[in-house]
Parts: C-alpha cells; structure tokens; sequence
C-alpha cells in the first residue's frame, strides 16, 4: 500500500504542505496491531536504532567494567544537543575506556543549540568528536572493544568485532538478516542496516518486555530502559521532542528519534514497539507521528496531556513569533489510528 498523507502542514485557512509516512506498531511476536503505509520496506533506522546498538556494551559487562551509569547508559542511546553536561559526560566515558578524543570515529560538529555554539566561539576553539551528537555512542564502543581485547581503531568498519556483536543483536531483535556488506555508513560513519519498519516495531516490543531475547540481552535492555527514563536529558536535551516526552510520561514510554525522519518508541505497559518513517525525511512530521501515536495509546493525566497536546499540533510560527498556522495529524489517519483503538 502507498504511504498515505499523515502530517499536514497549515498557514492560514489552507493546507501549505504535507507529507506522506508509514508507520508500525507490534508486539514482541511480530503481530502487528495497526500498520500504515510501506511498513514492510527497509528503511535505514539511523539513530533510531541506538538503543539496540548500546545492547552489547551492557550485556557484555563492559559498561560495568568502565564504571557506567544511568547518565552514560542514557547518553550511549543518545543524539545529544552539545550542551556541556553532554559534553563533560561523553568525555568522563571516553576516559574510562583509556583513551583520549582522537580514538573517537564519529568526527566533529557544531551543538544543536545558537547558545552552545556561542560559548565555543566566546572561547575561541572549535568543537572536537565530543561534540558530535552521537559521541556517547562511540564512547560505548570503545568501552566494549576494550572489554572485548581487540584493536579499537576501525571499530565503525561492520567486519570490526564490536560492530559483530551489535549486528548478532540486530538480528535476534529483528529477525532480519544482517550482514557486514548490506550497511549503509550512518553520519557518524558507524554502519546502520536497512530493516523494515515492522520488523524494528518487533525489536523495540522486545526491547521492552525481554520477550524471546536471551537473558543478558533482555536484562541489559531492562537497565538502558530505567537509565533514560532517569535521565532523559541525556538522550537529546533542552527543547528536543524525546527528552520532552520522556521527562513528561517517564517510563512509560521511550522514544528515539532518528535522521531521514524515522522515529521508534518503546512502550512497556502495553509491551508496544513503533517504528515510522516520514517518506520525504522530515523531521517535523516524523515529531507529529509520533506525538499522536504516543497520546493515542499512552494512559495520561490531564496535566501530562497538557504537555503532550502542543507536540501533536505544535504551532507555526513567523519571525515576530506570531502562530499562523499548524502542523497536524490529518483527518485520515487520526480516524484510521481511532478506528483500530475501538477494533
């Protein structure tokens, strides 16, 4: 089935843009419970797909060995602002593996955030492979070559044997195939596999239910879980979508938000896992998705709707601040999504 328009985009009293998606939702046996769109065509998870890849850094004992906790768990997962907690966290983990920056492949770039940046350039310097939104990622893999006894250097090349074990948990979460020679090179040059979207709606069920995963897997999934519930600054920052929703609602749902508009959701009570993409990689539509798939099943109280409801609908806004418009879920699939709540 084609994608259908799931985000429309207003100004004024018409409809400027939208933008087409698919979507999954499935419990830890691969039984879907609502689906939209191209939900069976593989898609690169990008950073979506971090959780499962911080899956070996733990269950491995690695992440022990190096000392961390519930804020390096939670910035291994993460795609981080900059900001200087993330920062001085990314570099106390680089620390504890033994080595300095330049072991770091994931390469330089600028903070999220006009702020950040400012006090780079206030102090004259430049930002290193800390700054990179995904440096708590690749901390966590040095940490775990170093567990492991092999060479560090080309950890990100899918043959290293660190890049071995997260594609091992790739394939049990998923039950795709994966393979060294199928990775497409993330931003961050780490590998990242194309997966279908109901395959990796299966993976985040079991990530948070440890249904028909081994035990050290399901019991390293249980404990990243708790670390972002507890910090869930760490795993993006001031005025990002998944820190919002995770400080809101807690454990009750994680959510990771990938590039190209993929988007991925674990939701433990309801032994739930979502994955979506946005069909032209919009990440403010992907936001939108997930917002309204997140308040359509989440029990909340009127205080945590109220903090919810203005990421399923945020405003458009012009240079002088004033709202003169929407981005909304359309009419379709909020009868489509209302329609299998009822079933």
């Amino acid at each position: 089935m084609p994608d259908p328009i799931l985000v429309e985009v207003t100004r004024g009293r018409i409809v400027e843009s939208v933008h087409r998606g698919a979507i999954a939702i499935s419990d830890a046996a691969g039984r879907l419970v609502f689906a939209l769109g191209e939900y069976d065509r593989p898609v690169y998870p990008r950073s979506a797909m971090k959780p499962l890849q911080a899956i070996p850094l733990v269950a491995s004992g690695a992440a022990d060995r190096c000392g961390f906790g519930n804020a390096e768990l939670a910035l291994a997962c993460a795609s981080h602002n900059g900001e200087a907690e993330q920062i001085s966290t990314a570099a106390s983990m680089l620390a504890a593996t033994g080595c300095d920056v330049s072991a770091l492949e994931c390469g330089p770039h600028w903070p999220k955030r006009e702020a950040d940046v400012a006090t780079l350039h206030r102090a004259g310097r430049t930002p290193d492979a800390l700054y990179n939104n995904c440096s708590g990622k690749h901390a966590g893999f040095l940490c775990l070559a170093r567990h492991l006894g092999v060479d560090h250097h080309g950890y990100c090349d899918p043959g290293h044997p660190v890049q071995r074990q997260v594609m091992a948990v790739l394939t049990a979460f998923t039950e795709t195939l994966i393979e060294p020679g199928d990775a497409g090179i993330d931003g961050c040059s780490a590998p990242n596999w194309p997966i279908p979207l109901d395959a990796l709606a299966m993976a985040f069920a079991r990530f948070c239910t440890g249904l028909s995963i081994e035990h050290d897997r399901a019991k390293a999934a249980e404990r990243l879980l708790a670390a972002c519930a507890a910090e869930p600054f760490m795993v993006a920052g001031t005025d990002r979508f998944c820190t919002k929703v995770m400080t809101t609602l807690g454990a009750r749902a994680f959510v990771k938000t990938g590039a190209e508009g993929v988007f991925c959701a674990a939701l433990p009570r309801l032994g739930l896992g979502i994955a979506l993409k946005c069909a032209d990689g919009a990440v403010r539509a992907s936001e939108v998705m997930m917002a309204t798939l997140v308040a359509a099943l989440v029990a909340m109280t009127a205080e945590e709707e109220a903090a919810i409801a203005p990421l399923v609908r945020p405003k458009v806004k012009n240079w002088n601040g004033v709202a003169v418009g929407e981005i909304r879920p359309s009419a379709d699939f909020v009868k489509r999504l209302d329609g299998a709540r009822r079933a």
